[in-house]
Order: structure tokens, then sequence, then C-alpha cells
């Protein structure tokens, strides 16, 4: 198949804050057997898209300066043997690419970089964040992406065709693209806990009762996603500083693409400084619920203590009425008044002044 067969070029549907359709695959190969994507840019232009991966040696054979992009989803060893070869990657990079939970890193290998990123969804309602891992191998002409998980690639797709001035800078848009995407994945989770912690925080102080938002459950809940994120964001400050600092070797952030890497780098550093913020946040919260707690349960002991010296009353005057000895009223009638009297009296009295102090 040569280019002047290829596919017309299209606009990927969906956009950033819309999830995208089914996955699918482009390749008749086996390998790869994966669902797959694949692009083609030359002179900053998209020129083809959906061709087969196997296709790729040729196409690039004829066109030197042409860049590839190519998608795996969840690939095994045999799928990515069709372009091992083809790229020179390195085995150990193959092998951080199959295996998962492998943590967000950049590597250097003589032919080529190897990035492993994560992307992530926050769900407010139940405090759960989904991560969805992706590797990618950066070469000078393709960048090869690896999804270990669902991801969106729609919502890519459109944030490269949303900035197709860019698309001059070759592998190093694309890898930019990719990075924006995920960071500014990490930046809206920050924002989504930092806005349940504004919430969480306005309740704490709120009268409730036994049926109403348990706040420590709550706060163990948003800490548990917060630190999960915190092991996610904190080492992309170094993948993104990584690249920035060592831009005269691979290129990616040369002179033109430089800013655009820079602001990704400070959408990096906020997300980084919010969940450090949130985990602060969160041992308030717990620390004002614990003070909380313990004054109420101040109140209550106050309250007991209280009605406990007005029940003493009662107590000792009928215990001292019922010596069995003669006293002022003894087995007369007036007895009982004069008691049940002074029992009243005292009652009262020390029940206005336990009210007066704040303890009823």
């Amino acid at each position: 198949m040569n280019e002047d067969s290829a596919p017309e070029p299209r606009t990927a549907p969906g956009d950033p804050q819309t999830p995208g359709t089914t996955d699918h695959s482009v390749s008749t190969a086996t390998p790869p057997k994966c669902p797959t994507r694949t692009r083609l840019y030359r002179d900053g232009e998209l020129v083809a898209e959906g061709f087969p991966a196997e296709e790729i040696s040729e196409r690039l054979a004829s066109a030197p300066d042409a860049v590839i992009w190519l998608d795996l989803h969840a690939p095994d060893e045999s799928d990515l043997g069709i372009v091992v070869q083809e790229f020179g990657l390195h085995p150990l990079a193959v092998e951080d690419a199959l295996q998962a939970e492998q943590r967000p890193k950049l590597d250097r290998y003589r032919t080529h970089l190897f990035a492993n990123t994560y992307a992530v969804a926050f769900d407010a309602s139940t405090a759960e964040l989904t991560t969805s891992e992706i590797s990618a191998f950066i070469t000078p002409n393709a960048l090869i992406t690896v999804r270990k998980s669902e991801f969106d690639v729609d919502a890519l797709q459109a944030r490269w065709d949303g900035n197709p001035e860019l698309a001059s800078a070759g592998v190093g848009f694309l890898v930019h693209g990719l990075l924006d995407a995920v960071v500014d994945g990490h930046y809206d989770a920050t924002e989504d806990v930092d806005d349940c912690l504004d919430a969480l925080e306005d309740r704490v102080f709120e009268p409730r009762d036994s049926s109403d938002l348990d706040i420590r459950r709550r706060a163990f809940e948003l800490r548990r996603a917060v630190l999960q994120l915190r092991r996610i964001v904190a080492p992309m400050r170094e993948v993104v500083e990584r690249i920035l600092r060592n831009a005269g070797e691979h290129h990616l952030a040369n002179d033109f693409m430089h800013p655009y890497y820079e602001d990704v780098h400070d959408h990096v550093l906020r997300a980084a400084d919010s969940t450090e913020n949130a985990r602060d946040r969160i041992a308030s919260i717990l620390e004002s619920e614990q003070n909380i707690q313990g004054q109420q349960l101040n109140e209550v002991t106050k309250k007991l203590a209280a009605w406990a010296a007005i029940i003493a009353v009662p107590t000792a005057v009928t215990g001292y009425y019922g010596q069995n000895v003669p006293y002022p009223g003894f087995e007369h009638h007036s007895g009982w008044i004069v008691s049940t009297a002074v029992i009243v009296v005292l009652s009262v009295g020390l029940w206005f002044l336990l009210r007066r102090r704040g303890w009823l």
C-alpha cells in the first residue's frame, strides 16, 4: 500500500473533556493482535492515519523526514515485536512497557527515550482515583504509546488536532500533547480533591446528627486518594524537568516547543503542590474533628455531672431524715413537709446555679 492510496486525514472525534468511543484496531497483521492506532505527519501536516502497523517500515523508508505515531492497547511481547527491530527498542524498556505498575519515569537509551506515566480520573462521590498506565517509546521520528488499561485516545488526538501549528515540531509536538493531556488530568484531579476538602471543612463545624456525613470516614477516603495521587504526580516533575534539561540531546523541548513544555512543567508543579496541601488539610480536618468530639464529650460530661449534683440533693436530704433518731418533726406530718420543701428549694436553686454557669 503506497501513500497515494492512503485514506484522507480526518480530525479525531471528541474533545479533551468528552470520553471517546470503544477503541478499535486498524491492523490486519498478526502481530499485532491488540487494538492499534496510527498516524503519519510530514512537514507539519497530518498526511495519513489508520494505516496498518505493519506498513510503518515502508512508509518511513519512502519518507525519512516523516513522523509516526503508533498506539498499542495492552500488547504482549509478540505484538511489540513488529516495532522492536524497526526502532531498535531496548529490551529493558520493552520489559517495562509490558509489566504493569511501573513508577512514572523517563529513561534514556542509546536510540530512544522511554517514559512511563499515569492518566487519572477522580470520582468525587466515592473518592476513588482511577488510573491508566501509559508507556511511551520516543525516537527521533516516532512516538509509540503502549496503553496498559483504558485511556481516551480520541481526546489525545483531538488535543493534537486542536494545535496544528505545533505539528512542525515533529515528535516533540506529539510528546507534548501526550504529557499535556496526562498532566492536565492530574491537575483536574487535584482541583476536584480541593473542592471535596472545601465541602468537608464546611461540614466540620455544622450541627449534625448520627445519620449525617461521617467526617472521619470521608477524610480517610480522601487521604487514600491523595496519597495515591501523590505517588503519581510527584515523579512527573522529574520527567518533565529531564526533558527540559536535556533538550539539546533529544530535541523534544527545542526553542520552538520549550515554552509549551514549560507550561506543562508549571502545571506539574501546581498539581504537586496541591497534593501536598491536600495532605495538610486532611490532617487539619481530622484534628479539628477530634477536638470537636472532645468538646462535645466534655459538654455531655458536664451535663451528667450537673444532673448528678441535683439528684444528690434529695438523696442527701432523705438520707438525713432516714436516721433512726429523733429530729425536729420526727413522726410528725410537718417533718415530711419540711424535708420535701428542703429538697425542692435546694434542687431548684442548684439547677438555676448550674444553668447560669452553662453546665445545663
